[in-house]
């Protein structure tokens, strides 16, 4: 019994060492697909990021778009050569209507500002004084008149019966010397009414000649006082200012450098002179060059000199300050081109020349003159050529532009300091 429950109990060896190698096997078929799996999932990432760090092919790069600009073409035409001085208007002619008597102002005939004709009467005086001055010397002439008559007729009697042995030689000598003092003291009676006339013409203030009557200095009822005389320090002794404004003059300076120039230009003939307004932007009137001063002002360096324009409109007036233009020659054939197409660099100035492929190059120039918004070329530059006029903050050299139409500024907008940038 006890065998037999030891038997029973009892578990084999063989069986025991079947059941633990069980395990072992199965781990065994396992390894080899969790190393098939790893390197699956090894060569995947491997692919992934291959695909992540190799740039994919990209499409061609599109060409820069043209830029638009506004151009036009080297242009071969005569251009004045001009020396330009800042001046100042001066009337051609200035009086200060004075009187040469002492009297009452009774009338003022003018406005202030008026425009007077030479002759026409500003401001009348009392005259009864000298009237009567006057009516006194005319008296005293009639007088005189009378006796020189009677003296004549005298003689005319004496000479006969002198002749006759009725009348003394001293007689008529006598009658003959009276004739003579009455025919001194008729001429020393003209003299003072043409004396008396003159006193009271004075009392008459008129215009000296055409021009412009500034603001009265004295009322009616003021004395005015003769110019051998003087009234209070603070008293006017004038009636008024009259300025010539046509023609009128300008007064102003060039560097004595230049006078040669002038001096030849002078030579040849008439030298025109162009008046403009203080900022150089408006024409005000044409004229001539009338004289250059006598000496140079050591310590500026310039000269004065002097221009009479014919004034028509009046534009100018005494006491402006102007820009005033002489032209000393005139460049024949020249190149010119508008002066926005020229351009300031660091190694000076220089134009953006577009070629027949519509490529942009910048050309250096040298520039002899400016006027009126055109530029005098005389290197760098031939006749024909294409350069830009607007447009050239967006180009560098090689640039591709598009021609705008030049008559519409607006397609091509001027840039504002903020995105212009520095020009190259």
């Amino acid at each position: 019994m006890s065998n037999a429950g030891s038997q029973t109990g009892t578990v084999p060896t063989g069986a025991s060492s079947v059941a633990s190698d069980k395990p072992t096997a199965s781990r065994r078929r396992r390894a080899p697909l969790l190393v098939g799996l790893l390197m699956i999932a090894v060569a995947s990432a491997g692919y992934l990021g291959w695909r992540y760090l190799t740039p994919s092919p990209s499409a061609a790069p599109e060409p820069p778009r043209p830029v638009p600009v506004i151009a036009t073409t080297v242009q071969k035409q005569n251009f004045p050569i001009v020396l330009t001085g800042i001046g100042n208007v001066t009337a051609l002619n200035s009086a200060t209507v004075r009187s040469m008597v002492t009297e009452q102002i009774v009338s003022v005939d003018f406005k202030d500002g008026q425009f007077v004709k030479k002759g026409e009467l500003l401001g009348q005086l009392d005259p009864s004084t000298y009237q009567a001055q006057l009516d006194q010397a005319e008296a005293n002439l009639a007088r005189d008149q009378a006796h020189l008559e009677n003296g004549q007729i005298n003689l005319s009697r004496y000479v006969p019966l002198q002749k006759q042995g009725f009348a003394p030689q001293q007689q008529v000598a006598t009658q003959q010397a009276m004739i003579a003092q009455e025919q001194a003291t008729i001429k020393a009676d003209q003299a003072a009414i043409e004396y008396a006339k003159t006193e009271l013409s004075y009392t008459k203030l008129v215009a000296p000649f055409d021009g412009v009557a500034g603001i009265r200095l004295l009322d009616v009822g003021n004395i005015i006082h003769s110019s051998t005389t003087r009234g209070s320090p603070t008293e006017p002794n004038a009636l008024v200012v009259i300025n010539q404004v046509q023609p009128i003059s300008v007064i102003f300076t060039l560097a004595a450098a230049d006078i040669p120039g002038v001096q030849d230009a002078l030579a040849k003939g008439p030298v025109k002179a162009i008046a403009l307004s203080a900022d150089g932007k408006t024409e005000l009137d044409t004229g001539a060059l009338a004289a250059i001063d006598n000496q140079a002002n050591t310590t500026s360096g310039t000269i004065s000199l002097k221009a009479t324009f014919p004034n028509p409109e009046r534009r100018l007036w005494p006491g402006m300050f102007v820009n005033v233009r002489v032209i000393t020659q005139v460049q024949d054939n020249g190149l010119t081109v508008p002066l926005d197409a020229v351009q300031q660099g660091p190694q000076g100035q220089y134009v953006f020349v577009v070629d027949s492929d519509h490529k942009v190059a910048m050309q250096p120039v040298s520039v002899r003159e400016t006027l009126n918004g055109e530029a005098l070329i005389v290197k760098g530059l031939s006749a024909g050529e294409t350069v830009v006029v607007r447009g050239q903050y967006r180009l560098t050299p090689g640039s591709v532009v598009s021609l705008a139409d030049p008559n519409n500024p607006t397609a091509v907008p001027n840039p504002t300091p903020a995105s212009a940038g520095l020009l190259p």
